[in-house]
């Protein structure tokens, strides 16, 4: 392999001839040789949106050169384009600020900015740090790349699989209005309700958590840029703070703004902490809705089967026609993921000391991959088995009219201990409850009918 030699304030160091990065970049590679999870892209695409700003904002504040701002620009817009991604490196178990992957970053656009400075005929150059770092830290650049990262992943990614999930299952829901069929509680039978009532508050999961989450995202949007060191701002303009937010929002048509304390901006990640408890929250709904969905699809033949789900691909490698609830299987292995990110996540915030947490990567790491999970497994979990879900009439009409808990529509007219006698009696000899109503000589047929209407019984308020 062809090198080059790059310097910085510890020597020279040999750099692969063909890579964008430096020394400090180099330096990092090679001392922390530890697992193969990579700086996530979306981190480097909220680096290459900031150093773009900040370079913007320094050049209008008059501390940076157009042509130097320019370059900064073009080198992060290449970024942005997916062009330069073979040129980050650096795993996640670096040091806990990210302090080598803004250094990556701000070498390799020093190094395509100068390129490009010299295809233009200029005759200025770009340094990595007083340059593409002017005004900055690695202690407000990372976190402020981890908000502008987290909330377009949680925007762009989860929200619209969410919402995706939450309109099948609104369709499904008045399609089923009108089925009957027993409600079920500790695993135990209970009084009927609609298929369409049992998906509707599935449904409403999905509302809840989307407007937990949205909600939650207003604190994500302040961002610690502008505290540069250890949240004083030194060697920062004044107005930098409020001008590069307002650049940042110029080039995500976003509505982020400067953190109005930078010291609790730089020490502390409870707005990640407190979105990603809402992402655990979505977690825990789509494990219910998935373990609700295999549950009622259970069998075909040995299992409850009031609904179907597609059969999406061979079940077994030893049972011929096997087909197994897969999709649900999925999406609850990612919920269980998204649990254990959580725990981390909460554990991360916690460290540090003073001025700065220095769990920075990992809670980034952590939080990009629940969202990554989040969408993916929704989508297809949407896709592949809610969407081709269908009730089968037939065995919810036996289960319905098998029950004993349709018994509770006598209680106000027969009282609850009589009531009891019915079913317990039904229980005991294989009855229907219409039949052990006769037996016991409590009600005769016909006033069991006129009392024990399942559909009535789905009503709001019934009696």
């Amino acid at each position: 392999m062809d090198y080059r030699i790059e310097r910085d304030t510890l020597g020279e160091i040999k750099v692969p001839s063909d890579k964008y990065w430096a020394a400090q970049t180099q330096r990092s590679k090679q001392n922390f040789p530890i697992g193969n999870e990579k700086m996530p892209k979306e981190i480097i695409e909220g680096f290459a949106i900031l150093k773009k700003s900040a370079a913007r904002a320094n050049e209008s504040l008059g501390l940076l050169e157009t042509d130097k701002a320019d370059a900064i620009g073009h080198a992060a817009d290449e970024i942005l384009a997916g062009k330069l991604f073979d040129h980050f490196p650096l795993v996640v178990w670096q040091t806990g600020s990210g302090t080598q992957s803004n250094m990556n970053v701000n070498e390799v656009i020093a190094y395509v900015g100068n390129e490009w400075l010299e295809e233009q005929g200029k005759e200025v150059r770009l340094h990595p740090n007083d340059d593409v770092n002017k005004s900055q830290s690695s202690n407000d650049t990372f976190p402020t790349a981890l908000h502008i990262a987290s909330v377009k992943k949680v925007e762009e990614h989860v929200l619209p699989a969410l919402n995706k999930m939450k309109q099948t299952l609104k369709e499904k829901s008045e399609a089923y209005m009108d089925i009957v069929k027993i409600g079920r509680t500790h695993l135990q039978d209970a009084t009927p309700l609609t298929l369409g009532q049992e998906i509707s508050g599935w449904q409403r999961m999905l509302e809840k958590t989307e407007s937990m989450i949205k909600d939650s995202l207003k604190y994500v949007r302040e961002i610690a840029l502008g505290g540069t060191a250890v949240g004083t701002g030194i060697n920062a303009h004044p107005d930098f703070a409020e001008t590069v937010a307002k650049t940042i929002n110029e080039e995500t048509n976003g509505s982020f703004v400067s953190a109005p304390n930078k010291f609790h901006a730089l020490t502390s990640h409870d707005e990640l902490v407190h979105t990603h408890g809402a992402l655990k929250g979505l977690a825990a709904d789509v494990m219910k809705i998935a373990n609700d969905v295999r549950w009622l699809a259970s069998g075909p033949r040995c299992g409850i089967g009031e609904i179907t789900i597609p059969a999406n691909e061979p079940g077994s490698s030893i049972m011929p026609g096997k087909v197994n609830p897969t999709q649900s299987e999925a999406i609850t292995m990612v919920a269980a993921h998204v649990m254990g990110n959580d725990a981390a996540i909460g554990f991360a915030a916690s460290q540090g000391n003073f001025e700065l947490n220095v769990f920075k990567p990992m809670i980034a790491y952590n939080f990009l991959q629940t969202c990554q999970l989040l969408g993916d497994s929704m989508k297809s979990f949407t896709d592949r088995s809610l969407a081709g879900l269908e009730p089968d009439e037939e065995k919810i009409e036996k289960f319905l009219n098998d029950s004993l808990m349709l018994v509770t529509a006598l209680n106000p007219h027969i009282g609850y201990e009589n009531a009891a006698k019915i079913a317990k009696y039904a229980h005991e000899h294989n009855l229907t409850l219409r039949e052990a109503s006769e037996a016991t000589g409590i009600l005769s047929g016909e006033e069991f009918d006129k009392l024990v209407d399942p559909k009535e019984m789905t009503k709001p308020n019934a009696k």
